[in-house]
């Protein structure tokens, strides 16, 4: 590390850094990343080809992608019903952005990566603060080095004080010597950031980062005390994760100006901590990209590069060698297969020495395929059923047929699905959409953007997919009738993953209404 980056970082010494912001990003703007082909930017379409080919040869499922070189878009593709107008869920790919609100008030002065945990948080102190729990500094939070004996999120969330919650742990280790991922550790740097600035994370960013980039429409979770949850809970779209991949890439610089100290840039995306593990049988550690170090909530990649990712393969990988950016949206179990087609494909492909055209119109006609089956059946006429009490607090549950579609409403929400193909709408049905953490849940269901189809497998079961296309996930409501009987079964794509677990909604019974 230099000598200024030091300095740097652990003085914040620098002149207030939100006078850097031009006054021209103090409103949002809405431009579009440059566009260009494969081969004028030294790349192989052919390479990228194969790459979408095998993406949809070993079944996985992505929603987006976008690839970058020298800065300019040269692929990208959406897989109705996802759309380059809708933001996406990021999971864990929300921590590389708190981690970058981190940096700015590090630049401004408000903080430091060396200062105390426990100094931000007096009244949320345990009556006996370990030696540990002192030792705490900012910096450990970021490169999940807390000492924690057990992860600790998931007690966190459970509780009204999340801060206090994460203070009251064990900290079994020294800060700074065992990495643990650890997402209640971002909650509480966008706690940090809140405390300092009192603004949330997302707020502070906006003109900072989101305004220049012209990124629009994004959200964020908060926790019960109005924090966003930080490492997690982001929706953005997928050109804004782009964006945010080239701002990376430029060290901090956008439209040649320098909105993030470069060095902060360097300093968090390096590698800080080793994560434990070695070889395995199949495969050795210099092919586990989870196990090439960690910086300020970003992973290290297999060569040189690094990136933000978050749970079923929501991806911004930024690679300095190539002075390229990809990033996917998706839903997949084995995230590593994702990115080993990225190293097996896209990487080649920028080495090139005559990079030759193709035709990549295949990327404009991407989609994900409507739930499979017949068209009709005897029994797909309209009734209306009245449901036994159930978890959901659902009454009468009714069906509909005709142009096309299966209208499926349930109360006062109604869920169309067309038939062979996607119908758009919107439900705040009970119980969805499904998620992998309950921190920052809305305690009544919102209205989720639905995409749904529906077919018949037999004369008796109609299948619905509705897919929450805001989100990585989607449910199978299965419907069997028989005779003046429904029962409604669901399986969460997440549940699915699973061969052995159990949905955790009841099936839904009922008879029709006379």
């Amino acid at each position: 590390m230099t000598t200024s980056r030091r300095s740097f970082l652990k003085h914040a010494s620098l002149a207030p850094f939100s006078l850097w912001i031009p006054q021209a990003f103090a409103e949002e703007t809405t431009l579009q990343l440059a566009r260009s082909t494969p081969e004028a930017q030294g790349v192989a379409a052919a390479g990228i080809l194969d790459f979408i080919d095998a993406i949809e040869r070993e079944k996985f499922e992505l929603h987006s992608f976008m690839m970058l070189r020298h800065g300019k878009v040269i692929a990208e593709g959406w897989w109705k019903p996802y759309g380059p107008e809708f933001v996406h869920t990021m999971y864990s790919m929300s921590k590389s952005f708190t981690s970058t609100a981190v940096g700015f008030a590090v630049a401004e002065g408000k903080l430091s990566v060396e200062d105390k945990v426990v100094s931000f948080f007096a009244d949320d102190l345990p009556a006996t603060i370990s030696e540990n729990l002192a030792a705490m500094r900012v910096k450990d939070l970021l490169t999940m080095a807390t000492g924690n004996e057990k992860e600790p999120t998931g007690v966190v969330v459970k509780e009204e004080n999340w801060a206090r919650t994460f203070l009251a742990q064990n900290f079994a280790h020294k800060p700074g010597t065992h990495f643990m991922y650890n997402s209640a550790a971002t909650y509480m740097c966008s706690a940090i950031v809140q405390r300092v600035t009192h603004q949330t994370v997302l707020d502070y960013l906006t003109p900072r980062l989101f305004a220049p980039l012209g990124i629009k429409g994004m959200k964020w979770e908060t926790c019960p005390h109005g924090i966003n949850t930080g490492g997690w809970g982001l929706s953005i779209q997928t050109e804004g994760l782009a964006k945010f991949g080239q701002f990376l890439l430029q060290k901090g610089k956008w439209n040649g100006e320098q909105l993030l100290p470069a060095a902060w840039v360097e300093e968090a995306t390096r590698f800080h901590i080793q994560q434990p593990g070695g070889d395995k049988k199949d495969r050795p550690k210099a092919q586990n990209d989870w196990l090439q170090g960690y910086g300020y909530q970003f992973w290290r990649c297999q060569g040189t590069g690094f990136r933000g990712d978050g749970a079923f393969g929501q991806f911004t990988i930024v690679l300095p060698e190539q002075d390229a950016v990809i990033v996917m949206t998706s839903e997949n179990k084995n995230m590593q297969g994702q990115l080993d087609l990225v190293w097996k494909h896209l990487l080649p492909a920028m080495d090139a020495k005559e990079p030759k055209a193709a035709d990549l119109s295949k990327l404009k006609t991407l989609a994900l395929a409507p739930q499979p089956g017949s068209k009709t059946s005897p029994a797909a006429i309209g009734k209306k059923f009245k449901l036994e009490g159930n978890a959901l607090g659902l009454n009468i549950a009714a069906f509909s047929f005709g142009d096309g579609a299966c209208t499926f409403s349930a109360d006062d929400q109604t869920i169309t699905c067309g038939i062979e193909s996607w119908q758009r709408g919107e439900a705040a049905f009970p119980g969805t959409p499904p998620r992998l953490i309950s921190g920052g849940m809305p305690k009544k269901p919102l209205p989720s953007k639905i995409a749904a189809s529906a077919a018949w497998t037999d004369d008796k079961t109609l299948v619905m997919q509705w897919r929450y296309y805001e989100t990585p996930h989607s449910d199978t409501v299965t419907c069997v009738f028989d005779g003046d009987s429904v029962t409604i079964s669901f399986l969460s794509s997440i549940t699915a993953m699973n061969p052995k677990a159990k949905d955790a909604r009841a099936p839904l019974k009922g008879r029709v209404v006379a």
